[in-house]
């Protein structure tokens, strides 16, 4: 069968070259796909890295102490001040210790008191020579004994009353509340997380960026960022830090740009850009939109070889403007694709053994 089909296409060129009419085939003549190179233009705004807002300082809050959650103060998305409380913990038998303590110290200072009297005494005894100077250090030692009694229950009286206090959860600095982990009446144990908090006023975006692009990157270059959809036009980060490390898989290195305060409507997660300078050779890659297989989260075109075959690649692709889409993988510039992705599907089944 497909000796007769090259038989037959062979004699369908040689009457072609012959000038005359060629036969009509047996099936009908598919007609060559409608394709369009891809375009490759300049880049002049810059190369644009996708990011995502990150908060310089944010905190998982867990408790220093083993206890019940008996009050929750906030809800996520509070904002709390310094010092605010934010829940409570079962602080009962940490209280009576404390209480206890507190007794001790009053009983050592009662013990310091007399025995310092005792000293007082003992001493004018001895000025007067009516006893001996043995008793006299006695009489020293007692007292000395004393204080350093009631200055070690004073210690742990504090120690008790420090215990006591960690059973009332604060917050360590102004934030917004992110998350609460836990309902009344869990079990709160060290290391188990609680809140979760971070500091709003304080907020950068976190880029991989390749390594080719952060070796071009001087002191002197303007790298800016945006948020799309949140803020309008683009921002000047106040610093700009490259991390030395470099990602194994990836190869690339975390970019960071630490953003001004008081910009409104920014929160952790949220999707941002960060627009480096292009280098002189660099390009962007278009098609047109209506040449995008979508299917899911699968984005694909049907490139068409030098012998007419359509195969479907998959792409990756960028931001859309007018009726052409940027491709940022998957494509070289020059290579042809099929406009009309349908009949490209259908041309594959045909030739498909």
């Amino acid at each position: 069968m497909i000796a007769a089909t090259a038989l037959c296409a062979a004699a369908l060129l040689a009457d072609a070259a012959a000038g005359g009419t060629p036969a009509a085939p047996d099936g009908p003549v598919r007609a060559p796909l409608a394709t369009v190179a891809v375009r490759s233009a300049g880049s002049v705004d810059g190369a644009s890295y996708d990011g995502v807002v990150q908060a310089v300082r944010q905190t998982t809050v867990g408790a220093q102490v083993p206890g019940a959650v008996v009050a929750i103060e906030v809800r996520a998305g509070d904002a709390v001040k310094a010092g605010q409380v934010l829940l409570r913990l079962d602080a009962r038998a940490a209280d009576q210790v404390a209480a206890a303590g507190a007794a001790q110290v009053l009983a050592a200072k009662a013990a310091q008191d007399a025995a310092t009297r005792e000293f007082e005494r003992q001493q004018q005894l001895y000025e007067k020579q009516f006893i001996s100077r043995s008793a006299l250090e006695r009489a020293e030692a007692q007292h000395k004994a004393a204080q350093a009694q009631a200055a070690a229950q004073l210690a742990s009286a504090g120690a008790a009353r420090t215990e006591s206090g960690f059973y009332v959860v604060r917050a360590p600095y102004a934030a917004v509340v992110a998350d609460v982990a836990v309902v009344q009446g869990d079990m709160a144990m060290p290391g188990r997380p609680l809140l979760t908090l971070y500091d709003p006023s304080v907020l950068r975006i976190s880029v991989a960026v390749p390594r080719t692009a952060v070796a071009r990157l001087s002191q002197s270059a303007a790298v800016t960022a945006d948020v799309p959809g949140v803020i309008a036009g683009r921002l000047a980060p106040l610093r700009v830090q490259v991390l030395p490390m470099v990602d194994a898989a990836s190869h690339t290195q975390e970019l960071r740009l630490d953003l001004p305060p008081g910009l409104a409507g920014l929160a952790p997660g949220m999707f941002a850009r960060a627009w480096l300078p292009a280098d002189s050779a660099d390009t962007r890659l278009y098609v047109p939109a209506a040449a995008v297989v979508r299917r899911a989260e699968l984005s694909a075109v049907y490139v068409v070889g030098a012998d007419g075959r359509p195969m479907l690649r998959q792409v990756r692709l960028g931001r859309t403007s007018g009726g052409d889409v940027e491709v940022l993988t998957g494509l070289s510039a020059g290579e042809r694709v099929a406009i009309e992705p349908q009949a490209a599907g259908r041309s594959q089944r045909e030739v498909r053994p």
